[in-house]
Formats: C-alpha cells, structure tokens, sequence
C-alpha cells in the first residue's frame, strides 16, 4: 500500500485489489450519503471494492480512478465538468466515465479543474540524475510543409531526430550545472563548452521542455500562496479641477518600483488596483483592463519608452509596426520606467496573461541575453545599414581618395541612432575627420555603437524581470520564444474560444449561441481583439490553450429584445440579451466593442473610491 496522489482536500491511497481513501471533507470522499460523515479514518469505497485498482488521481475537489481492465471511474466537484461525465453536476459516489470504455486507458491525471487520460503506456521509473527520454515522434515520411527535406532519405531524418532528442535530454539533465549568464561564461574556461547556448547559436535546437519546464518549476517554487492578489495600488484616470492625470504608467509604476519583489510573485494578480472616482471593484477585470491601458501608452507615445522602428517613419518593408526601446532615455526617472517594464514582461509570465506589445525581434534577443548581428538591425532599418555597406565597398564603384567628399556627405565620425539623434561613434568623433582610408575603421564603429545603442535600457529591463521571474533560464530560449512567452497569440482564435467557454441560462444549441459564433467568425481579427478586450480586460490569448485559467462564459440575460450586450470583465463574461436576427445582434456586438470600453459603475463602490487616497495630486 502506497500514497499515490495528494489534491488540496484529500489523500488518495491504492493497493493491489482495494481503494481506500482519507479526505478531510465528506462530500469528496466516494461514500454513500449513509458512511459520508465517518472520515476520520480511512475508509474503503464500496463502488470500487471488486476492482483491481492501477492507478489514483486527486484534482483540488475531484478524484479519478484507473482500474486494471483499462476504466476510468470519477466523483467530487464536477463544476467545470473534469469528471468526464457529460454534465457539470456534483458526483457523490464513483462513476464509471463511459466516454473512455473500450479505449485501453493506461495513465491518468488531475489538476485543479481537468482531468487526462492517455492510452500510451506509463514511462518506466527512473531515479532522479536520470532524465525520462523525451516521448517526441519520428516521421515515417517527409512532411509536405519542408520541401527542402524532400530529397533527404526519411533514415537520415529519424537519425537527426534521435540525435537531436538526445541532445536535447542532455542538456536538461545538466543545466543546473552550467552558468547562464554571459559575463560568467566569458571569465570560466570551465563554461566555455555551453557558449553555443548562451550566445544562441543552439537554442533554437532545444526541445520546448527543455527551458518550459524549468521555468515553470522556479515559478511554482516562488510563488506567494495563500492569497488572491498583491498590495493595493490606486490609479486616476479621470481629470479633475482641469488638471490632467499622467500616465497610468507612470502612476503605476512610481508604486510598485517601492515594493518588495517577493509581494508580487502571485498566480493571477501582483496588485490591486483602486480606481479614483470610479464604481469599479477589482476583481480581476480592473487589473487587466489597466495592463492593456499601459501597453496602449508605450505604444501610442503617451510614455516615451518604446520608439517605432525606422522603417516605421520611413512606411517601407516588413516590420513597420514594430518597436525599440529608446535608447536616448538615461536619467534615474527612466531607469526606473523600464525597470517596471521588465516587471509587466515577468509578471505576464508569471500569470500566463499575455501583454499586446510589439517589440521588434532584436529587442526580444536582446532581453533573452543574445548577442545582436547585423542582420538583426537589417529588418529594423535596412536602408541605414545598405548605406553603411555603399561606403565600406565605395572603391569598387570607382570612388578613390580624391573624390570622396564629393559622393559622401559624412564629415566626421557620427552616425544616426535609432532615434534619428546624432551621435559620436567614439570619445571626440564629432572632431574626427572621416576620409577614404578610415571609412572602414568608420562603419565598424557605426555598427558596433547600433548593436550595443540599448544595452542600458534593456539592463534595467531585466532587472525589472529579475524580480518575478528567474532570468538566467532566458538564456535558454530564443527571441521568438520569448516573445511567445510574454504576448502569446496575436490572432484571437474562435476555435481556442468554443475550446474553454462555458454555457450559462443557455444551452449550446440555442439560435443565439449559433448567431454568436457566426458573428465572431466574420469579425476581422481586429474586432475579435476589441471583442477580447470587452468581455476580459486583456487584447490577447496565450500560446498554449492549457494557460488559460478562466473558462469564457456566454449567458443569456432576460433584457429587452435587440438590447446592447454587457460584459465582466472579471469574470470573462458575454451576457447576450434576446435579438430579433443575427444581422442585429452583430450590429450591437460591434457597437459594444468600439464604443464601451470603460468598466461599469458600480454605485456602492463609487462611494468607497471616492474616499481620499493616500497619495498626493503630484503623484496622478
């Protein structure tokens, strides 16, 4: 006999041909109504009692069962409906899951509100130096998507693969081991064989669990438990006396700068927030509402932290809604700033709720501490940097020493930052004459000055990080991937939305259910963000379905016929009322995204937000 799994309100127990199990509330413990109160002991489960049991698996209120002819059996809180049953009602006694008969189950899990079910067999038990392979596919054909692979035999691809998986396993094995700061790696003649992972070169070659599970173990491990949110910061938006209130930002972010990091490493919410002179309680919706109000600030030039890429002023190639920090920002005051942006990035991976920010790709290595190339300023301002390679090759369009001044305009040795400022390239530049012989030693320096223009900047921003999230473990991830981490999806999947939502006063079948999800079809992305933002405060979705921790709700509410819809944000909440067509109910959906975006004004919590704040006008 064994303890096999532990959930928040009881301990299940297995052994060869019985189930026992002790829980501390009577309602979960699989007993009959008649045996339900006599829980201080373990009791065995009569329902269970002629089955071999495999395997027990304890959500937080719910327990599943896995007996030796491959059924699933189920009981406790069946809210979100994690028992497999068909319907969300509460399960006293154990019920077999029909659903997975006949299906050979081998394995099963519980979390909070889900549970798994597989059929591959279990992983042999290994001890703990040992890592467990990792259980990836090999091709028995080349895939239609890599044409490129077309001719390579599918042998030499699974062998890759193997060699590839392997490596992979190595190095989650052994990461503890390693130093993944680049300042470290450069002084140790010890680290040198780890440089292709920290300078980037074979991180994209990493298998995904490789930094996804350290990361997420680190979270777990410094996670502030036992409460629902951090401390109370109060934020003003609305102007009063004729002065105008600044930045949420800002007003944010002169708060939480003064905290302690270990006060906002929470699951969901790192603070309160208190709106000034506003009927809004926070629940959570408030919160995510002024997180996107910030990401709109950074973005719109409101806070001056964040620039549009050149190619963004000059309107030519990809990448022209893209953004870099600003490099001329150094003062104390700005430190400070971007040292609460890092804050939002680690607190976004922290809660798994994505901000709607558009950095360019350099900015995203740059903060995974990855060495900047000039291919990566190429995307961001490639007429620039074609104009540097025109001078660092002049000679071979005839250019010679006598007739330089006459084709370049360059005086000295200045060059443009990404801010359009000029600059000197080294101590004295603007007293540097640049001629024909030292036009190279002139571009290297240009180049080199671009590569490192924002390496103060992005410092104070992984300072920022540091305080919620374990950085070090950035260095084995990719830009893109932490991108991914840090803002999701950028296209709002109505797919990922039938996935997680939840029917209320109305059933899946009913006529505005299937007007609803015609109307988000033929909505543009543009309007299922504004959509998004509506009914939960937040503009994106995370990359992976299973981060999302609320289920969106469609309720039907009885209003009258061709009435605007409502939402909570809080609660990730669509209150439909009746519509005479669904022509009418996409009408008044779009009106609803474009036009009301602020939080509802709740009268009783108006009257307690209008209480004098702790803060100062200067500090709104």
């Amino acid at each position: 006999m064994g303890v096999r799994r532990t959930g928040t309100r009881g301990i299940g127990v297995r052994r060869t041909s019985k189930l026992i199990i002790l829980c501390l509330t009577d309602r979960l413990t699989g007993l009959p109504e008649c045996r339900g109160h006599t829980t201080n002991r373990p009791q065995l489960v009569p329902a269970l009692s002629l089955y071999f049991i495999d395997d027990v698996a304890v959500g937080a209120e719910h327990t599943v069962v896995l007996t030796s002819t491959g059924d699933v059996w189920s009981w406790g809180n069946n809210s979100d409906g994690q028992l497999g049953l068909g319907h969300v009602n509460f399960q006293r006694e154990p019920c077999l899951v029909s659903s997975l008969q006949d299906k050979n189950i081998q394995q099963i899990s519980a979390g909070k509100t889900h549970s798994c079910a597989w059929t591959a067999p279990t992983v042999p038990h290994r001890s703990p130096p040992t890592p467990v392979p990792l259980q990836l596919g090999l091709p028995q054909s080349v895939p239609p998507q890599y044409p490129t692979l077309a001719h390579c035999s599918v042998a030499a691809i699974r062998a890759r693969l193997r060699l590839l998986y392997h490596f992979s396993d190595l190095i989650y094995s052994s990461w503890r081991l390693f130093s993944l700061l680049p300042n470290q790696i450069q002084n140790s003649r010890y680290m040198s064989g780890v440089t292709g992972i920290v300078n980037g070169q074979l991180r994209p070659l990493l298998a995904s669990r490789v930094h996804t599970l350290p990361m997420v173990r680190a979270i777990g491990k410094t996670m502030v438990q036992g409460k629902n949110y951090g401390p109370q910061i109060t934020v003003k938006r609305l102007s009063t006396k004729g002065c105008r209130v600044k930045p949420i930002f800002v007003q944010i972010a002169r708060q939480v700068v003064k905290l302690k990091p270990e006060d906002l490493r929470l699951p969901t919410r790192a603070w309160k927030v208190k709106l000034v002179g506003e009927g809004a309680d926070d629940a959570g919706g408030v919160f995510d509402d002024t997180i996107t109000e910030m990401c709109q600030e950074l973005e719109n030039g409101t806070v001056p932290l964040l620039i549009p890429t050149p190619k963004t002023l000059s309107e030519s190639g990809p990448y022209r809604d893209r953004f870099l920090l600003n490099p001329s920002l150094t003062s104390d005051e700005h430190m400070k700033m971007f040292k609460f942006l890092g804050i939002l990035l680690g607190i976004a991976i922290r809660t798994k709720k994505p901000l709607d920010l558009h950095l360019a790709g350099l900015v995203w290595k740059l903060l995974s501490s990855m060495p900047l190339e000039v291919s990566d300023l190429e995307e961001i301002d490639s007429a620039y940097i074609q104009s540097l390679c025109s001078l660092r090759d002049i000679h071979l369009s005839g250019v010679n020493e006598q007739n330089f001044h006459e084709v370049i305009p360059i005086e000295s040795f200045e060059c443009q930052s990404s801010d359009g400022r000029a600059v000197a390239v080294v101590p004295g530049g603007r007293s540097i004459p640049l001629t024909f012989h030292n036009r190279r030693d002139y571009v290297e320096r240009v180049l080199a000055y671009r590569l490192n223009e924002m390496n103060q900047q992005a410092a104070a921003v992984r300072e920022g990080m540091s305080w919620i999230i374990p950085i070090p473990l950035l260095s084995l991830v990719t830009g893109q991937q932490f991108e991914q981490m840090v803002c999701g999806l950028p296209d709002i999947s109505v797919s990922v939305l039938k996935k997680i939502v939840r029917y209320r006063e109305v059933t899946e079948s009913h006529y505005l259910i299937t007007w609803f999800w015609k109307t988000l079809d033929d909505f543009t992305n543009d309007e299922r963000v504004l959509f998004m933002r509506f009914v939960s405060g937040r503009s994106r979705l995370p990359a992976n379905i299973a981060d999302i921790s609320q289920r969106f709700q469609v309720m039907k509410v009885d209003r009258g016929i061709d009435s605007l819809p409502t939402a909570q944000t809080c609660f990730f909440q669509l209150r439909l009322p009746p519509y005479s067509g669904q022509e009418k109910m996409a009408e008044k959906l779009r009106y609803a995204i474009y036009n009301c975006r602020s939080i509802d004004m709740d009268n009783y919590m108006l009257s307690r937000n209008t209480d004098p704040a702790p803060l100062s006008d200067d500090d709104f």
